[in-house]
C-alpha cells in the first residue's frame, strides 16, 4: 500500500472491524531485551502514565497488528519458553497435551494445564508522544507489545456500544486519536481499566511529516514469519524433556500428576497481569468442547 492510498483510506475501517469479528469468534484451534520495543514504567507509587498513538500497517502488510501465542512454564527438566504452533493455525504438542490433561476428570490435571496455558500477546508500531519516565522516547517509532485488556479497549473505540458513541480507528493517522496508558496496581496486578482514548486528532501537522514517521515502522509480519516458530517434533521433543526431566519418551498425564507444584512464572512474564486468568477460561472452555 502507498501512503496515497493510506490517506484516501483515512476513516474507512470495515477490514479491520471483520478482523476483530474474526478474532472475536471462537474457533477451535521469545522473548529478549530489544531496543525497538517501548514499555510503560511505574512510578514510586505504582502507578504508571503515557500517551502513545497507535500507528497504521507497515507498507505491504494488511494489518496494523499481529497476535502472538506462546507457553512459558518450568517442569522437572528445567523451563519451556516457546512460540505455540497453534499462533500459525498448526497443531502444538503443548495444546494436545494441555486438552489431555483438562479432559482427564481429575481437578490436579486441570490445575497442570492452566500453569501451562498459553498466554496471547498482540504487537504494534506505536508513536510515543509522551513518557514522562523516559522522556528519549518520546518522538519515536517503537514496537508495543501488550495484552488482551488493552486490545479490549482497541476494539471498544471501533466497535462502540451506545448509539451517542462514534466508531473510531485508534491506527488511522488523520483520524485517529491518542491513547493515554493509565496503569495501576490492583491486587498485585498491573490493571489498565482506566486507560482511554483522546479525541480524535490529525497525528503531526503535514502529510510529509506523516509519511516520514509511517516509513519508520517496523515489520509486523516478521513476529509470525515460520522461522519463528520450531518444528512441532522439535517443540514435544523439548516439552517432553521438561516434563520427564529426560528427553526419552513422550509424556503423558500419568508421568506428570504426580510431579511437584511449580509457582506461576513471575521471574519470566514482566509483567504479569491480572487478564492472564480471564485468557485461561476462554481457552481452557474451548479445550473441555473438544
Amino acid at each position: 500500500m502507498s501512503f496515497n492510498a493510506l490517506k484516501k483510506s483515512s476513516g474507512k475501517f470495515d477490514k479491520l472491524q471483520n478482523e476483530l469479528e474474526k478474532l472475536n469468534t471462537p474457533t477451535a484451534t521469545s522473548s529478549f531485551q530489544d531496543d525497538r520495543f517501548w514499555k510503560p514504567e511505574l512510578d514510586k507509587s505504582g502507578n504508571g502514565y503515557a500517551i502513545i498513538r497507535f500507528l497504521p500497517q507497515p507498507a505491504d502488510e494488511e494489518l496494523p497488528w499481529v497476535r502472538l501465542w506462546n507457553h512459558a512454564f518450568k517442569g522437572p527438566g528445567g523451563w519451556y519458553i516457546e512460540n505455540s504452533l497453534t499462533t500459525i493455525n498448526k497443531k502444538d504438542p503443548v495444546s494436545e497435551y494441555n486438552t489431555e490433561l483438562w479432559n482427564s476428570g481429575n481437578e490436579s490435571d486441570k490445575d497442570i494445564a492452566r500453569k501451562q496455558k498459553r498466554v496471547l500477546k498482540y504487537y504494534a508500531n506505536i508513536y510515543v508522544v509522551s513518557d514522562a519516565k523516559h522522556p528519549e522516547n518520546e518522538g519515536k517509532v517503537m514496537l508495543f507489545k501488550f495484552g488482551k485488556k488493552i486490545f479490549d479497549k482497541i476494539t471498544e473505540a471501533m466497535n462502540p456500544e451506545f448509539a451517542d458513541e462514534e466508531a473510531l480507528n485508534p491506527f488511522d493517522l488523520w483520524k485517529g486519536a491518542d491513547f493515554k496508558l493509565k496503569i495501576r496496581k490492583v491486587d498485585g496486578y498491573w490493571n489498565y481499566d482506566k486507560s482511554e482514548f483522546s479525541a480524535p486528532s490529525q497525528l503531526l501537522e503535514t502529510d510529509e511529516e506523516l509519511e516520514a514517521l509511517w516509513n519508520k515502522e517496523y515489520s509486523l509480519k516478521a513476529f509470525t514469519n515460520p522461522d519463528q516458530f520450531k518444528s512441532y517434533d522439535e517443540l514435544k521433543e523439548k516439552l517432553n524433556r521438561v516434563l520427564t526431566g529426560s528427553g526419552v519418551g513422550s509424556a503423558t498425564v500419568s508421568d506428570i500428576t504426580e510431579a511437584p507444584k511449580f509457582n506461576k512464572t513471575e521471574d519470566y512474564q514482566e509483567p504479569i497481569s491480572a487478564e492472564a486468568d480471564e485468557d485461561t477460561i476462554s481457552y481452557f472452555s474451548k479445550l473441555a468442547d473438544e
